[in-house]
């Protein structure tokens, strides 16, 4: 993805995050980010395989696990990535292993595991990237992992005082404005995309030409989580947080319990308000940076 698909913001002072549903948002406070540009749409599978061919990558979930990383580990770890399974009806939604499952040989090229492909899908946003890889395309580019603090400011789309990108209403009109859950989570899948990935641009850009920004896929920022928001806005509010995140509701579950953490803003297809109403500018969450899964991508900035 070339800078053709990139959209150039003055940056400017914004209020950013919220103190009306998960405490990590909070507290809303000013922070001013400088002139940027950022990626028009995630970056897809048909830009991830010319970076590939390219350089011959390997992603962190095509390469062998080290043991050590997985103290206490009873089995052979076989490289891999998780995958989001619907349950047969309702089950209790504070236990992510009902819907998610690790599954060997899940990959960028496999995002739903063995004999699922990204064939059909050069459009939709490249999946089951960690951390490292999503780093490495973007330095192949000649780019950056944006800011959480530049995701936000871009998401918002010049709007800090309302709820969601287009508004208060979730749904305005009874319409999605983005790739989510629809219907019983998480196993009723309803509407266009059914519980899957969309390809880029399916859902209307925010006033500043960006699409999906929220919903679709997670993205990784740059920056490393911490549980709350430095009330200045300065940075930190203590030393970044190391060790497994929990999945509460955001990305998905860590991968390894030693993997340092990094904040992943936008909400993804999975995100519902009965489970993760985190469909919002706002809303971030912590993934552990070896995590690959089927609903998080990213884009780039400079």
């Amino acid at each position: 993805m070339g800078t053709e698909d990139m959209v150039r913001l003055d940056g400017g002072t914004f209020r950013m995050g919220s103190q009306e549903f998960y405490p990590e948002e909070g507290p809303v406070h000013e922070h001013t980010v400088a002139a940027f540009a950022i990626d028009r749409h995630a970056v897809t599978n048909a830009d991830f395989a010319a970076f590939v061919a390219d350089t011959g990558y390997v992603t962190v979930a095509e390469r062998d696990i080290d043991p050590n990383d997985f103290p206490g580990a009873v089995e052979d770890l076989a490289p891999g990535g998780l995958v989001f399974t619907p349950t047969a009806g309702p089950v209790d939604l504070n236990d992510w292993r009902q819907w998610w499952r690790w599954v060997p040989g899940a990959s960028w090229r496999a995002p739903e595991g063995p004999g699922s492909t990204v064939e059909g899908r050069s459009r939709h946003p490249v999946v089951q990237v960690a951390f490292e890889d999503a780093v490495s395309y973007a330095t192949w580019v000649g780019k950056r992992l944006p800011t959480e603090a530049e995701f936000e400011y871009a998401a918002q789309g010049g709007r800090d005082d309302q709820r969601f990108a287009w508004g208060d209403d979730p749904y305005p009109g009874g319409v999605p404005r983005a790739n989510t859950w629809l219907g019983r989570f998480p196993y009723e899948r309803v509407g266009d995309h059914g519980g899957r990935t969309a390809p880029v641009g399916s859902y209307p850009p925010n006033s500043y030409g960006l699409v999906d920004m929220i919903g679709n896929v997670w993205e990784w920022t740059s920056g490393v989580y911490t549980a709350r928001h430095a009330a200045d806005g300065r940075g930190p509010s203590h030393d970044p947080t190391t060790g497994g995140a929990t999945c509460c509701g955001g990305g998905a579950p860590p991968i390894s319990p030693v993997a340092a953490l990094r904040t992943i803003k936008g909400g993804s297809f999975l995100c519902t308000p009965e489970y993760c109403f985190r469909f919002r500018p706002a809303a971030r969450s912590p993934q552990s940076e070896d995590t690959a899964t089927v609903n998080i991508g990213f884009r780039c900035a400079r």
